[in-house]
């Protein structure tokens, strides 16, 4: 999707940005920052450096230090930033050892939290047990927390201890005193991304090389393949929004793509297609958010993408009113290994005997499973225009039996669908080969669907889904719920599910 004249006229081979991947250099420059900081520092106090053999014996003096308050300001500085220079150039191991001192030799003091709790049950009257109070919150503080909020006053050192938490992520497991540290940093990470100290920006063709070259490296929905991909999806019938945090303002948190559109998108190659006509904005009536990415492994489990897409959604309401339907097409990425794993004899639910009928002539199999998944076989199924449309209508219908499944933890099981109807969406369109790439192929045969934001519905929705678990859904989606099993009912056919599955 481009405009000619405004290719020829923005986008010359002097003015276009180089791809570059910053990381190495990125960590390569903090390092020597923070070596300058403690440098500096340490000559204007005479001091002497740390030294240079890294142990953890060593490792655990070098954060005593920064805990000591010894020289004051200037000299924590100068030992919050040696030890941050040394964790970057640590190898793996050497991040163990250091993310292990913080996590067993950094926790709470067991024995100052008898001694507070005892103070507690002690205590003669309010006044005591109000004191009390107070010296069990403070008991109960881990000292890494005093530690990690230190990094906070140096250059990058939020983004710092993000990634320190994404290093903590691959390792942790199920290990107590790991997962103790990760509540920690969760903790410490979402009192300093709340909502309310985050900026929206529009990122555009305008906006900075270095920034441009994030959002591919970013994006995991729709891998941007090319500058021309990405300049497509900054066109004017586009929108690309970021949310930044102002400790962070080179590193996008979260960023939602937007194609302006009339009518309800169905199809993401369309939407991608860069050879396509370019839209007029003024006949566009709807907002499609077709890409939404969290950035940083780090905050995982704080969540930008509500606060993201209202605010994109008020944006949009102001600079064009006329646009009136907001909406996202979004992938099902489970549910093709669900199928596989689906009890065949549920199989029968979504399949009419007329459709059992061809499938058995298309392949020699009497069985719904064993028919659907020898089409899948050819595979280019998606490509055949008889055996297309002889599996539209059991998958879309067995799609939407995927949506009513819930995961160990009682959850919707789709990570999408989750998102969506908990931010107050409708389940509104099962688009049928929505996405023919080998990605939407492989994880959903190539089903995405539409979730719809109705600004008059999204509370009611929100609290339905909370309380109740109940999914708000479009007469289409439900016409596909009533076709499932002949005549089975929506509540019968998902007990069998469950059941089958083994769950609640």
């Amino acid at each position: 999707m481009s405009d000619t004249s405004q290719t020829e006229e923005n986008s010359s081979t002097k003015n276009t940005p180089r791809i570059h991947i910053p990381s190495k250099s990125t960590l390569s420059h903090l390092s020597k920052t923070w070596r300058e900081i403690s440098q500096n520092a340490a000559r204007s106090l005479g001091l002497n450096r740390i030294e240079k053999s890294v142990t953890p014996k060593n490792l655990k003096r070098m954060m005593r230090d920064c805990l000591s308050g010894r020289g004051g300001d200037v000299s924590a500085r100068m030992r919050t930033a040696e030890l941050g220079r040394t964790y970057l150039e640590l190898d793996d191991d050497g991040k163990f050892d250091f993310l292990t001192l913080l996590a067993k030799d950094f926790c709470a003091n067991e024995d100052k939290i008898r001694l507070a709790i005892n103070e507690f049950m002690s205590a003669k009257d309010v006044s005591e047990r109000v004191i009390a109070a107070y010296h069990l919150r403070q008991s109960s503080s881990p000292e890494r927390l005093q530690l990690l909020t230190q990094f906070n006053a140096l250059p990058n050192g939020v983004k710092f201890l993000v990634d320190i938490r994404a290093d903590l992520l691959k390792i942790k497991g199920k290990d107590p005193y790991f997962n103790a540290l990760d509540r920690d940093f969760e903790q410490l990470l979402t009192s300093w991304f709340d909502a309310g100290f985050l900026d929206l920006v529009e990122m555009n063709w305008n906006t900075s090389a270095a920034l441009l070259e994030k959002l591919i490296d970013y994006e995991a929905v729709h891998q941007i393949t090319s500058w021309g991909d990405l300049r497509n999806r900054l066109d004017s019938d586009r929108r690309c929004y970021a949310l930044f945090h102002p400790r962070m303002p080179d590193e996008p948190l979260a960023f939602v793509e937007v194609a302006l559109v009339k009518g309800m998108a169905s199809n993401v190659q369309k939407i991608l297609d860069e050879e396509a006509p370019l839209g007029v904005l003024n006949n566009a009536d709807t907002a499609i958010f077709y890409s939404i990415t969290n950035t940083q492994k780090g905050l995982r489990g704080i969540s930008f993408g509500e606060h993201l897409i209202k605010q994109v959604v008020q944006h949009l309401s102001q600079e064009m009113p006329w646009v009136k339907g907001f909406a996202t097409l979004s992938p099902v990425p489970g549910f093709r290994s669900w199928l596989a794993d689906l009890d065949a004899t549920l199989f029968q639910d979504g399949v009419t005997k007329e459709e059992m009928e061809h499938l058995k002539a298309k392949t020699g199999a009497s069985e719904a499973k064993t028919a659907i998944f020898l089409c899948f076989q050819d595979k280019e199924w998606f490509q055949n225009k008889e055996l297309a449309e002889l599996l539209r209508g059991p998958l879309c219908r067995l799609c939407v039996a995927y949506f009513l499944e819930k995961d160990a933890k009682g959850r919707a099981l789709d990570p999408v669908a989750r998102f969506h109807l908990k931010n107050g969406a409708q389940l509104n369109r099962i688009n049928w080969l929505g996405d023919i790439s080998a990605k939407g192929i492989s994880q959903a045969s190539g089903i995405m669907v539409n979730y719809r934001y109705d600004l008059s519905e999204i509370e009611k929705n929100h609290e339905g889904f909370m309380n109740d678990g109940k999914i708000a859904m479009s007469s289409q989606v439900k016409a596909y719920l009533k076709q499932l099993g002949g005549t089975l009912g929506e509540e019968s056919t998902l007990q069998r599910l469950r059941r089958t599955l083994g769950g609640a």
